[in-house]
């Protein structure tokens, strides 16, 4: 049995299409199938069931691409242990929101940069249902979320952690803000906010609605430090990771306040796919981002 149609049927399975997978992988359509076909005569089951030019697994099928992801994966680690002694070297694409990206390229990129100069980041930014899609159809290797706590059996969280949010404006504002607001109050004020649908932006925007209440930013954009500079100024409240604020708000250039009826839970998760193969560039990205994780909640100490 080949490695090679195996990773073609493991990709027809994620893509939902021999032609795309076909598009992927450098094969024809016809090529693809004829892979598939040789596999189910190997294997004597059927894989796929054919309906009306669209694919769905068969119950063997399904046993297939289980254990298919799982001969693949050790291929790649036995590949992985066999050239461990030299750098790693190789691409990782990372789907995540604009307001992440922010975060990950101002406080992390440099250190990544020097203690992996082989590495090449690719960051893919999208909503978080986007996020998810290209995960499922293996156009990135890691998903880094910033919303609801996702959980599916064909996502493994490989770190994850609930993150404060708050609004906040600058001390100079406060007066204005008399430390606890109502919704309709809120909604009077100059907000400088990330990005309409996504991520905590979304959620905010529905609870609103749920109280037929609305946002009209003075300003829209996903770089949350920027965001964090100019609600410092003066120039507007914003709602924003405690992880985001907590220098300013522990040197005192900006200050928290509630909304009543609002409260979020807010989950960071960094997921890969149940079938993806863990390729050693992917392996040291994962383990960097969990350690800068990790340096991130204790640094706001350093500031006390």
């Amino acid at each position: 049995m080949d490695i090679k149609t195996l990773n073609t049927f493991i990709t027809a399975v994620q893509l939902g299409s021999f032609t795309r997978a076909g598009e992927k992988l450098g094969y024809s359509q016809p090529a693809v199938s004829a892979q598939i076909r040789q596999l189910e005569q190997e294997l004597q089951v059927r894989l796929f069931d054919r309906i009306h030019h669209s694919i769905a697994l068969t119950s063997e099928g399904k046993t297939v691409y289980a254990y298919a992801c799982e001969i693949c994966q050790k291929e790649d680690e036995l590949q992985n242990a066999v050239h461990a002694s030299g750098p790693v070297h190789g691409l990782v694409r990372i789907g995540m929101s604009d307001s992440m990206c922010s975060w990950l390229m101002e406080g992390q990129f440099a250190a990544m940069r020097a203690q992996y100069p082989g590495i090449t980041l690719r960051i893919i930014p999208q909503s978080t249902e986007g996020i998810l899609q290209l995960l499922d159809q293996n156009e990135v290797d890691l998903a880094y979320t910033l919303d609801r706590h996702v959980y599916s059996r064909d996502y493994v969280i490989a770190q994850e952690e609930r993150v404060g949010m708050h609004f906040v404006a600058a001390p100079q504002s406060m007066p204005a803000v008399q430390g606890v607001l109502s919704m309709e109050q809120l909604v009077e004020l100059p907000c400088i906010l990330t990005e309409r649908a996504m991520s905590y932006r979304r959620l905010l925007d529905q609870q609103l609605a749920q109280h037929s209440l609305q946002i009209d930013p003075i300003l829209e954009i996903g770089n949350t430090n920027l965001i964090c500079r100019l609600v410092e100024q003066g120039l507007g409240v914003a709602f924003l990771p405690d992880y985001v604020t907590e220098p300013a708000v522990q040197q005192g250039r900006i200050c928290r306040f509630a909304v009543t009826g609002l409260s979020f839970e807010i989950w960071k998760q960094l997921l890969y796919h149940r079938g993806k193969s863990l390729t050693a560039p992917i392996r040291t990205v994962m383990s960097f981002l969990h350690g800068s994780a990790a340096h991130a909640r204790k640094e706001p100490a350093q500031h006390k």
